[in-house]
């Protein structure tokens, strides 16, 4: 059984006690759940999702439970509202910005402190691309690469996220002030990067692709992308929870872009709210990525910021917490204009 929430609703004033939830603790309200299940969906009221036994109940208290908020050394992050990852590569190769920061740490740290100073509330460091098709990086090139621009950031008071799917990396970033891992492969491309995790007590986010091991960028069949890559997930933040990683320090990412179609990208996008059912804060990157290309001419990267603006309005409209993004000023504006219809909308306007 797989529950998304559904028939949201502007404000739970006035209507009847019980008849509706809020969504993760977060700015949204909704009436029903679709209920998928073997035998096909349908749509149960929220008042009435108790009926339908133990199992339904479990999904439900996690749906609506608030998210823990991100404790990064002196600052916190709340995650009762959307929040902005500034995407802050230090590659020669990058799909997007691929050798602007490269090569000068000074330069890549005052970038991202801008992008700070422009409204996200976390940037997100990485040194290899991850694109299809990308050289493999040694560990010490990716290290140095990162570690003295993640240590000027942290100097500076802003919270660090190390994108990267190699342990060391992870130990070195974190080791000079970086406060969260991002990995692509979910733990499982290194075979030391659980232990890290573990041993650092650092928040993870974990990202759905089909073949950790290989890149991320296989191309399966899915009956159900949603359901699978929400079993997927489910899976992995089991096994990362039992090796000692509490789920309130997990984030899960259903990794839009590796290995799925332009169809099973916009199912995923379309299902976001299912994933609250996993207990976790949720992360979308969905920044410039090729199905915006693919939905309008094949726009080319520098001329997506419309489609980024919109997938990123479809995920605070899902209730997903944090927003992985190129254009932070830009987002930090639309979601400002949305946080506004939202605040008027749950004052009953």
């Amino acid at each position: 059984m797989h529950l998304r929430p559904v028939q949201f609703v502007d404000t739970p004033i006035g209507l009847p006690d019980g008849s509706v939830a809020r969504l993760a603790g977060g700015m949204q309200w909704f009436a029903a759940y679709e209920v998928i299940e073997s035998a096909g969906r349908r749509i149960v009221p929220v008042a009435e999702i108790a009926a339908l036994g133990e199992a339904a109940a479990a999904i439900h208290a996690r749906v609506v439970a608030p998210r823990a908020p991100l404790v990064l050394g002196a600052r916190t992050l709340r995650l009762d509202q959307p929040l902005v990852a500034g995407i802050l590569n230090v590659t020669p190769d990058s799909f997007s910005d691929g050798g602007a920061h490269a090569g000068d740490p000074a330069a890549a740290a005052a970038a991202g402190v801008d992008m700070a100073a422009a409204g996200a509330a976390l940037i997100d460091l990485g040194g290899e691309s991850t694109r299809p098709g990308a050289a493999q990086v040694w560990e010490g090139d990716e290290i140095g690469r990162v570690v003295p621009v993640a240590e000027r950031l942290a100097a500076s008071g802003t919270p660090v996220s190390i994108d990267t799917r190699k342990a060391g990396v992870m130990a070195a970033a974190l080791a000079v002030g970086a406060g969260i891992v991002n990995d692509v492969s979910a733990l499982l491309w290194d075979d030391r990067a659980l232990d890290v995790v573990v041993g650092a007590g650092c928040p993870v986010i974990l990202m759905h692709s089909p073949d950790p091991k290989d890149g991320g960028h296989g191309r399966p069949t899915y009956r159900n992308v949603a359901t699978e890559v929400f079993d997927w997930l489910a899976a992995r933040i089991a096994a990362v929870e039992a090796a000692g990683v509490p789920r309130s320090h997990i984030l899960v990412d259903p990794g839009i872009g590796f290995g799925k179609s332009l169809a099973d990208n916009l199912a995923l996008i379309n299902n976001l709210s299912l994933f609250h059912g996993l207990g976790c804060a949720i992360m979308l990157g969905a920044s410039r990525k090729r199905m915006i290309g693919a939905l309008d001419n094949e726009a080319p990267v520098e001329r997506r910021l419309g489609g980024s603006l919109a997938l990123a309005i479809k995920g605070a409209d899902a209730g997903v917490q944090l927003i992985r993004v190129h254009d932070v000023a830009e987002t930090v504006q639309a979601l400002k204009v949305w946080r506004g219809l939202r605040d008027r909308a749950l004052a009953g306007g």
